[in-house]
């Protein structure tokens, strides 16, 4: 049985969890773009020849590529895996209990391939045959089984640290529904089977994109407008009591959409460097987070993160490559993903092309960088990292 799992950013990528953009993204319209996250509408045929170029570069460098829908359809194989989707898809309060009932029978009998896309790309009320009062109510273009446009960002609702997989807990609405399918995966999907999950939607809101395995045994957690406080207690408590970490750093970060998650801000391109947004740099700080003798949680003044992060992973110096070399340049590249890299080893990156500055900043310093063309693909405010969810490093 494989040994899935993750102790740090940038150990050998061996398998990647990914999301190829479908007939969600073909969902978003200007009435319901902003309350299912995207800052635009992306074109769907360019986010996907984007997407499998994104891909591409991964498998020329032997990683192997999942996909979420392709594990999804092959999980709905299962009975069990089937009634539990339905249930969760149908239990929202603004159905019903007639169309509740129509959609319960309804999506039971689809095939695996059809229930998958229902769940997500989403089902609209002029797409059903069965008429109710909430029917005619509605709008015939509301949704019924809203769209998942974000599960784009596999990211977010599971991380793997080392033997298992932490299922997330997602603070938007919009994205609720995206850890009830990556759950469902690592439960019945026998590519996973025996692996331990921990954490949950369930749970206090945790979000993987603010979740940096800054070296095996250190974590470091963004706290902002995904992850709450009580979020990061409970993950650092399991990961700490678990084995998993021996230090957890708590990074508050501000509560605003360019600064969502962590991995906006700062992501490691090699063990002891970091590629980071420099309007926030100075100002980063860090709360660790250890285990006193009795059990009990420790936690140290706060300070800043790169003092606190090259403590935790004990070493003299956590270096830091800025993005943009002026800050109009860095906060524009902020903005367009500069700074949410994926490494796929020590000193070789993934990044979007459209970050020149900071781009060429890396590769001055020893970064190699595959860049990869991500206009439409950000739309969504999302980045190499945030497109990607390893399951396996070195």
């Amino acid at each position: 049985m494989t040994t899935w799992g993750a102790s740090s950013e940038v150990g050998r990528l061996r398998t990647v969890l990914l999301h190829r953009p479908g007939q969600e993204l073909a969902r978003l319209t200007p009435r319901n773009n902003d309350s299912l996250l995207f800052d635009g509408i992306p074109w769907l045929g360019r986010a996907q020849d984007e997407h499998d170029a994104f891909a591409q570069a991964l498998r020329d460098h032997d990683v192997e590529v999942l996909y979420l829908v392709e594990l999804l359809t092959e999980t709905l194989e299962q009975a069990d895996a089937r009634a539990e989707i339905v249930e969760s898809t149908t239990s929202t309060l603004h159905l019903g209990d007639s169309l509740r009932r129509y959609l319960v029978a309804t999506l039971s009998d689809l095939a695996p391939a059809d229930l998958a896309a229902v769940v997500t790309a989403g089902l609209r009320n002029d797409e059903v045959a069965h008429r109710s009062i909430v029917t005619s109510l509605l709008r015939p273009d509301d949704f019924l089984v809203d769209p998942l446009p974000n599960l784009l960002f596999t990211r977010d609702s599971s991380v793997w640290l080392p033997d298992r997989v932490a299922v997330t807990s997602l603070a938007m609405p919009a994205r609720v529904r995206e850890t009830q399918l990556t759950g469902l995966v690592y439960a019945h999907h026998p590519r996973f089977a025996g692996v331990e999950r921990v954490h949950g939607p369930h749970l206090e809101h945790l979000e993987g994109g603010d979740v940096l395995l800054l070296a095996p045994g250190v974590v470091a957690v963004g706290v902002g407008e995904r992850t709450t406080p009580a979020g990061f207690e409970r993950f650092a408590s399991t990961a700490l009591r678990a084995g998993l970490a021996e230090s957890v750093l708590a990074v508050p970060i501000a509560q605003e959409r360019a600064t969502m998650h962590l991995d906006t801000i700062v992501t490691m391109v090699d063990v002891d460097t970091v590629v980071i947004y420099p309007n926030m740099a100075d100002q980063l700080r860090a709360l660790a987070v250890t285990l006193d003798a009795d059990g009990s949680l420790a936690v140290a003044p706060e300070r800043s993160f790169f003092d606190a992060a090259a403590d935790a992973m004990g070493i003299e110096r956590l270096h830091r490559i800025d993005t943009g070399l002026d800050p109009v340049t860095a906060e524009r590249e902020q903005w367009d993903d500069g700074n949410n890299t994926l490494a796929i080893d020590a000193r070789l990156a993934v990044a979007y092309e459209r970050n020149e500055q900071t781009n060429a900043r890396l590769e001055e310093h020893g970064i190699e960088v595959v860049a990869i063309s991500g206009s439409e693909l950000g739309s969504g405010r999302g980045g190499p990292r945030c497109m990607s969810c390893p399951v396996l490093r070195d």
